[in-house]
């Protein structure tokens, strides 16, 4: 599944959109927004918090936001985000939403979509697909305690279940042949990477890809969330809530494991979860041998991520050091170290 991001014909008009494009768009629905807007932090897709009326307005069809009319009801807030073109089809798109839906129903705590019409989820604007989904209240937590790690452990588990329970063609797959051989074939047929350090990044991914492929076989895949890190929760009084499955992905259930508890040395911390995942679902202990493989296959995946996007105004901003002969240096010593462990690990 190649993505189709950079000299995408709508990416100019992806990084131009404007607030008023934005509330035309939710408001087609029927909705109308109070004024309330801001822009949250997102680098892949672009993503704002609105507050919308509580009683959608009959007949209304794009209209812009009036400060000055009647509100309809009770005002609610909401999250809405626009996809960025070229990554997701409208049927992959689709995919992280029916396994929303999945999860809501058997109600593990996620924030799933919310209809922009009768049976659909997925609204578009002048080419750019959007989603609108409940503002959920709570604090992304810096670190867990046990009791948090065990709810955490038993609520993969389950969510886990749902996503062995169908098969799904529409997601990409994570293995060492999709996160790295691929990613170095895009860095290397852009000429992305200093001739300085050229040879040896590609060769310290080749002799990694080279050792963790055999790791790979014989580990089922399934359904994850893909970006499974501690960002991507909120936790509130009742506990927590898992946000923005953009990168579900078909692929091993540590891919998820080691994000939640990401430390080289938090293996008594691992053990408390992987405890408690048990509870709901089985994972053999040789499936952890994959912790390490799947940490170095982020950080390739990671770079070529950027690349990708580069283009896009906030990219260069954010990452000003990225493509430097200093990056790619740091990048062939992490990967060297990861090769190190993997070693380690296998002796």
């Amino acid at each position: 599944m190649r993505e189709e991001i950079e000299g995408h014909p709508l990416a100019d008009h992806f990084n131009r959109l404007t607030p008023e494009q934005v509330i035309d768009a939710v408001e087609v629905q029927g909705s109308r927004c109070t004024g309330r807007f801001f822009a949250l932090n997102s680098y892949e897709n672009r993503v704002y918090q609105l507050e919308l009326e509580g009683e959608p307005r009959e007949g209304r069809t794009g209209a812009s936001c009036a400060l000055d009319e009647p509100q309809g009801g009770p005002a609610r807030t909401v999250v809405g985000k626009f996809y960025r073109p070229g990554r997701w089809t409208r049927e992959t798109i689709l995919a992280e939403h029916r396994f929303l839906a999945e999860l809501a129903e058997l109600e593990i705590p996620v924030a799933g979509p919310l209809e922009l019409a009768p049976g659909s989820t997925l609204g578009e604007v002048e080419g750019i697909y959007y989603a609108l989904f409940p503002r959920i209240g709570g604090r992304a937590p810096e670190e867990l305690a046990d009791e948090q790690v065990q709810m955490l452990g038993r609520l993969i588990a389950r969510l886990h279940n749902v996503g062995a329970s169908r098969d799904e063609p529409a997601r990409r797959q994570l293995t060492p042949e999709t996160y790295g051989r691929d990613n170095l074939r895009y860095l290397l047929e852009h000429d992305l990477l200093p001739r300085e350090v050229r040879p040896s990044y590609g060769s310290t991914v080749e002799a990694l890809l080279d050792r963790i492929a055999p790791l790979f076989a014989g580990v089922p895949s399934h359904r994850v969330h893909g970006d499974c890190h501690l960002g991507n929760l909120l936790w509130a009084p009742r506990g927590p809530t898992f946000l923005d499955f953009d990168d579900l992905i078909v692929g091993p259930a540590v891919q998820d494991i080691w994000m939640l508890v990401p430390s080289f040395d938090a293996e008594r911390q691992r053990q408390v979860l992987l405890e408690a995942y048990r509870q709901f679902r089985e994972l053999d202990p040789t499936w952890l041998r994959l912790v390490e493989p799947l940490r170095a296959l982020r950080y390739i995946h990671y770079s070529t991520w950027i690349a990708r996007r580069w283009r896009d105004p906030i990219f260069p901003r954010t990452f000003p050091h990225f493509g430097t002969l200093q990056y790619w240096e740091g990048q062939v010593q992490d990967l060297r170290e990861q090769i190190a462990r993997i070693d380690h690990d296998a002796g």
